[in-house]
């Protein structure tokens, strides 16, 4: 009886206790959520931040490429502390603060160092201040110049081509943007008389298309020669800013010519950007992108532009060179940590619609000294991922391949070539012997394959 009558007076307290402790958990839960979004949504200055995240895509650097799965972040984002260790580094730490949209919906921003907004004279705010001064003095005068005038990106026309794009109704296929320099004449007259001839074009196999052609230069003394002036008038395909033509401002020629290109030529479908010294098979590289265009057609349809494209001899896990005597070196006191993924910048070709958001994004990445370096970083902030194609030989063939002779007739562009070798190689190329008349291009086979398909 004592037995039965305990079990009872259990069930009676088990009945009267549960609720209890459910309520009291159920309170606690609502106090934690509470105080969570009341943090979250009040800052220290008690203005309410809106919980909808700003118009625009943001992307954070994660540990997968993969198109299934979102990246998620390798370390905490946005640390307070900004990395001092090197000069580039820093600057470029502050940039990518200032235009975080998450960070500007929260306020949480540091302003100490304005160096986000360029001013009317196409100039951010400038920052060598910023360089520890025992640093820069110590420093090759090639580094002094290109601090001293890195935070300008906005230079005068002194020779222009507004017309270049507009001689006919038909858009250009392919743009052709050479970096040359005033002493250069011979390389711009031998690429004129064989792989850059400006007109229609026919492929190798294909219908090829329209090409068009520009010499990027700057200036190499205070006065304008004449000599130039008068090559610009006889063959109107130069274009001439109002800067000092040396090895670190190669970068400057990007992006004033992606600027030019947005204005003057933005109906170009394809633009090969290369050096004066690369002999290219333009017909076969006609007959690439006409495949390339077909391949997009094939996978997108007609309402997807070509904004992702580019391709070329593709660079990866590549280092700053420390050794002061190359022209490359970059002093670790200026730029710390490896390279991103980028194309070499003997010869690189992209689409034209790629051009506008190169522009965009240039816009928030600090001036770096090596050009095909910059081209990578900017490619990295949109997330685009260059096409690495055997057929672009940027450091040429190794030494067995350089012995074959139809090697020329398996490449797209080859670097370095004088204009004598240009004249040669573009005779055997554009009429091949028997022997070298059946040669694929590299890498064609597999791209045969997916047309196919």
């Amino acid at each position: 009886m004592a037995s039965c009558l305990w079990r009872y007076r259990c069930r009676i307290l088990l009945c009267i206790c549960t609720p209890c402790i459910l309520l009291g958990c159920l309170f606690i839960y609502i106090t934690l959520a509470l105080c969570l979004a009341m943090a979250h949504t009040y800052p220290s200055d008690g203005q309410i931040i809106s919980s909808k995240l700003p118009n625009g895509l943001f992307v954070a650097t994660g540990t997968t490429n993969s198109i299934m799965l979102a990246s998620y972040p390798i370390q905490p984002f946005w640390r307070q502390g900004l990395n001092k260790a090197a000069f580039w580094n820093l600057i470029q730490h502050v940039m990518d603060r200032q235009h975080n949209p998450i960070l500007q919906a929260s306020g949480n921003i540091s302003r100490k160092h304005n160096i986000t907004s360029l001013n009317q004279n196409g100039c951010f705010p400038s920052y060598e201040g910023m360089w520890r001064t025992s640093d820069y003095f110590t420093q090759p005068l090639q580094i002094q110049k290109f601090i001293i005038s890195m935070h300008c990106r906005v230079y005068p026309l002194l020779i222009d081509q507004p017309g270049l794009c507009a001689k006919t109704e038909e858009a250009p296929m392919l743009l052709l943007a050479i970096k040359s320099q005033v002493p250069n004449f011979r390389n711009r007259q031998a690429i004129r008389m064989t792989w850059g001839y400006s007109g229609l074009l026919k492929g190798q196999v294909g219908k090829g298309g329209l090409v068009r052609r520009v010499f990027l230069l700057g200036k190499i003394d205070e006065e304008l020669s004449e000599g130039i002036k008068k090559e610009s008038e006889m063959y109107d395909d130069i274009i001439l800013w109002d800067f000092m033509d040396t090895f670190f401002n190669l970068t400057l020629k990007d992006v004033l010519f992606w600027d030019w290109f947005s204005k003057r030529c933005q109906n170009a479908r394809f633009v090969l950007k290369g050096d004066d010294d690369v002999f290219v098979r333009t017909p076969a590289l006609l007959d690439y992108l006409e495949n390339q265009e077909k391949l997009h057609l094939k996978r997108h349809g007609h309402a997807k532009k070509m904004e992702d494209f580019v391709v070329g001899d593709i660079i990866t896990s590549a280092f700053p060179l420390r050794l002061e005597t190359n022209k490359y070196y970059i002093p670790e006191s200026f730029y710390k940590g490896m390279y991103p993924t980028y194309p070499g910048g003997g010869g690189v070709v992209y689409s034209g619609a790629l051009v506008p958001r190169l522009l965009q994004v240039s816009r928030r990445v600090h001036l770096f000294p090596i050009d095909d370096v910059y081209v990578g970083m900017c490619l990295q902030r949109l997330g685009v991922i260059p096409i690495d194609h055997p057929a672009f030989l940027t450091f040429d063939f190794n030494a067995e391949e350089a012995k074959e002779p139809c090697a020329h007739h398996t490449i797209l562009l080859v670097h370095k070539r004088s204009p004598e070798e240009m004249l040669k190689l573009w005779t055997e190329t554009l009429r091949p012997s028997e022997e070298c008349r059946n040669t694929t291009l590299r890498n064609e086979e597999k791209q045969e394959e997916i047309l196919s398909e």
